[in-house]
């Protein structure tokens, strides 16, 4: 008896879910690194006889109507062919956490990402073979129009084989890879640096037995760059009770992230030891050690009340005062109905 073959399972519209590898996240300050998820790296190309990671990433300056030269090169470290598509783009940081970003190669670059031009051959694909090198030369072509400050993209190598198949709903997604190298180019001019905290809010927890266990809380609020240079913040936060009370004090500290000019991200502090009952200012306050007169800072109120616990309470204290009417009103019932003595009975 012959046993069926096994279908191949429907894979539906196949759809293309880019990856950003760590690789990507190659800060100005970090030492140098190549963009690098162990099968194919992007970076600059070095010059001759330097090492693979003699540059981490691009950085370039030009005035309107200038053009720049330069090349990327792209590291085959697997033991077999690899095809890619490379584009250039903009970078982003991700709304929620501010990590860095490229954008997909389905979104349409509006800034620097649309200021190169890659050599003709990566119109369509480029083949690297195992254990090898592509070397790509491009051109950042200045508009008359730019403005000043730090404009921000990257040069990034899209692997064209599905690698995985991952279910969305209904759908299963083709899961591609892609590695960028940062590209940070400054326009000469007026350098205007900007970070401002918004939106400070506070959502809290209380525990059912309070000063048994802790309260805790979350601290949401969200930064901006409405500067045009990039900006690392550091951020500290600060609480204060009743009475000017300190309830909560954390020195600032680098948050690890650019921020690119225009960028808006929201960011969290956890909390797990917040007061259980108090009147609380919660204060945030952002800077940067590269702009020593770049500062800001925003508060919210909230009020402590361990509800929870003043909830049972009330329930308690009802049900001991419907308890005490009730037996009141046996009482003057029983009164009531006790018969009235018979005078006439007793003469």
């Amino acid at each position: 008896m012959r046993r069926p073959r096994p279908r191949p399972a429907p894979y539906g519209p196949l759809l293309t879910l880019l990856l950003l590898v760590a690789g990507l996240l190659l800060v100005p300050a970090a030492q140098a690194t190549a963009a690098d998820n162990g099968t194919w790296g992007v970076f600059p190309t070095p010059p001759a006889g330097a090492a693979m990671t003699d540059r981490a990433y691009f950085f370039h300056q030009g005035a309107a109507g200038t053009t720049v030269s330069d090349s990327v090169t792209v590291l085959n470290s697997s033991d077999r062919e690899l095809t890619f598509q490379i584009f250039a783009t903009d970078a982003v940081n991700t709304p929620a956490g501010g990590a860095f970003a490229l954008l997909p190669v389905d979104r349409k670059p509006k800034d620097v990402g649309a200021w190169i031009a890659l050599a003709p051959e990566t119109a369509t694909t480029v083949t690297v073979p195992p254990k090898g090198r592509k070397d790509i030369p491009f051109t950042v072509k200045v508009p008359q129009d730019a403005t000043p400050g730090d404009h921000v993209g990257g040069i990034v190598a899209l692997n064209t084989a599905v690698e995985g198949i991952q279910q969305e709903g209904k759908v299963q997604v083709g899961v591609k890879r892609q590695v960028g190298s940062r590209l940070y180019f400054r326009v000469p001019g007026p350098v205007t640096p900007g970070l401002s905290v918004e939106d400070v809010r506070v959502s809290r927890s209380a525990p059912l037995l309070p000063w048994i266990q802790n309260a805790r809380a979350t601290v949401s609020y969200a930064l901006v760059n409405r500067g045009n240079v990039v900006v690392e913040p550091k951020v500290a936060v600060s609480a204060q009770g009743l009475f000017g009370r300190t309830v909560l004090d954390r020195p600032a500290r680098e948050l690890k992230l650019v921020l690119l000019p225009g960028q808006r991200i929201e960011l969290t502090e956890p909390w797990p030891d917040a007061p259980q009952s108090d009147w609380v200012t919660v204060r945030i306050s952002a800077g940067a050690t590269a702009h020593p007169d770049l500062a800001s800072a925003s508060e919210a109120e909230f009020v402590a009340v361990p509800w929870p616990a003043l909830g049972a309470l009330l329930a308690l204290a009802g049900a001991a005062l419907t308890f005490l009417v009730l037996r009141r009103r046996r009482r003057s019932s029983a009164e009531a109905a006790e018969p009235a003595p018979d005078l006439a009975a007793t003469r």
